[in-house]
């Protein structure tokens, strides 16, 4: 059972039928860690897809490239503020097979996404991030047999 259905730009229709949301900086800010900076937000990503191919070793993984805000703020040791969205979301997608010779009943293609957004809200329709909505799903996603 999906939990939603989003529809990309490209007019394919996904269904989500696994979603994790975390916060983005989640227990950073209150402790000694340090701050947001490219070093920070690097190691961050790398976590989640390292997490990501490890949860589903036989679906790809696919990183929205995340938009980067730099505040005017004072630059420490590791370089300047620089801001991911505050919510980081791994989805586990599927959609019909991209080889039409497979059958239809029996195969359907996959991919898993991480993408970030400002607010914990389960993507649906039309209605996702704009990055989320691009992916090109016949060039990364793989098929499987169910």
């Amino acid at each position: 059972m999906s939990l939603t259905r989003v529809i990309l730009t490209s007019g394919r229709s996904l269904d989500l039928s696994e979603l994790r949301f975390s916060s983005t900086y989640g227990g950073m800010l209150e402790g000694l860690e340090g701050y947001p900076c490219k070093p920070v937000n690097d190691m961050k990503i790398k976590g989640l897809v390292r997490t990501a191919e490890q949860a589903r070793p036989s679906t790809p993984v696919h990183l929205v490239p995340p938009p980067r805000e730099y505040p005017d703020q004072y630059a420490g040791g590791f370089g300047p503020v620089e801001v991911l969205p505050p919510v980081a979301c791994v989805g586990a997608f599927h959609s019909t097979a991209l080889d039409r010779t497979h059958d239809p009943v029996l195969y359907r293609s996959t991919l898993t996404i991480i993408w970030f957004q400002p607010t914990p809200r389960v993507p649906s329709g039309c209605d996702a991030e704009e990055g989320l909505r691009e992916v090109a799903w016949e060039e990364l996603a793989r098929d499987c047999e169910l």
